[in-house]
């Protein structure tokens, strides 16, 4: 069985630094969602889409690939999500 822990808040609250404690205490892996959120974005303004208009985002996600990966919380360097921040 496996575990999922999520955190939820206000941007800038120091979700992603208490998340990143929390599953090195744990021994858990550490998968950056945020980063996930931040892709889409640069995606969308790199695309020229008007974040407000849903039906070209829409449009946008169905070609859009992204690939997360769980990083160790062991790393001693940033990790890629790092470049998106």
């Amino acid at each position: 069985m496996s575990m999922v822990i999520t955190i939820d808040g206000p941007a800038g609250a120091g979700k992603s630094s208490a998340a990143h404690a929390l599953a090195q205490r744990l021994g858990f892996e550490y998968l950056d969602t945020g980063a996930m959120y931040r892709a889409v974005t640069l995606a969308a303004l790199r695309a020229e889409i008007d974040l407000h208009d849903q039906t070209a985002l829409t449009q946008l996600l169905v070609g859009l690939r992204l690939e997360l990966q769980c990083f160790s919380t062991a790393r001693t360097s940033p990790g890629p999500s790092a470049r998106l921040r």
